[in-house]
């Protein structure tokens, strides 16, 4: 069984890469946000695991830290229904934060995994219900990067609003970091907020 990696990167796609190894190159499925820092020519590593599909023969999904595969096999293994593939797109996500997904998880909750994952509500509700009471156990590297609701209660809404405008989960939040970075404070009126969220959102 194939544990790990290193190399080459021959080729860089959107979920995935191509790393040569001893003369031999190793198709691995990334997460997008993985794939994302890699440039072909560098030489990286993987964690990698391996899955057996019926169609594809055996895959290879690779993960850039030890923890990233830890959080990758807990999605597989403890959320029903879920395969190798879906849990990479549920990891994709996880990596925005994984400090703030753990904090999620174990705050339960929903609105977070919503808002600023861009999980469904049904799914949210899934992950919370599978690892509330196996997240613990995980090891969690970095520090927390998103402001959580019970600090900011107004962001809710903002992002309830952006949303209902049309503007993604991933839009609205890097809306709400730059008004952050330019000092507008929270206890502004909720309109005010989104109508600077939105001159943001249109530059």
């Amino acid at each position: 069984m194939i544990a790990y990696l290193k190399g080459e990167i021959l080729e860089v796609k959107e979920d995935g890469a191509i790393i040569l190894c001893g003369g031999v190159g190793y198709e691995v499925n990334l997460a997008h946000g993985s794939a994302l820092e890699l440039t072909a020519g560098q030489e990286t590593a993987f964690y990698v695991a391996e899955s057996i599909s019926p169609y594809d023969g055996t895959v290879l999904y690779g993960f850039l830290t030890k923890e990233d595969k830890e959080l990758w096999t807990l999605f597989k293994t403890a959320i029903p229904n879920t395969g190798p593939k879906k849990a990479m797109e549920f990891l994709n996500k996880a990596l925005r934060s994984v400090a703030d997904f753990h904090n999620a998880i174990l705050k339960r909750d929903p609105k977070i995994l919503t808002g600023i994952f861009g999980f469904t509500a049904k799914t949210a509700e899934k992950l919370i219900n599978s690892l509330k009471d196996k997240m613990d156990a995980l090891t969690v590297q970095g520090e927390s990067k998103i402001k959580v609701l019970d600090e900011a209660p107004y962001l809710s809404g903002v992002l309830e609003a952006l949303g209902a405008l049309g503007y993604s989960a991933a839009e609205a939040r890097r809306a709400m970091e730059k008004l952050q970075a330019e000092g507008v404070s929270p206890n502004e009126p909720l309109e005010k907020i989104i109508r600077e969220a939105l001159r943001v959102l249109k530059k």
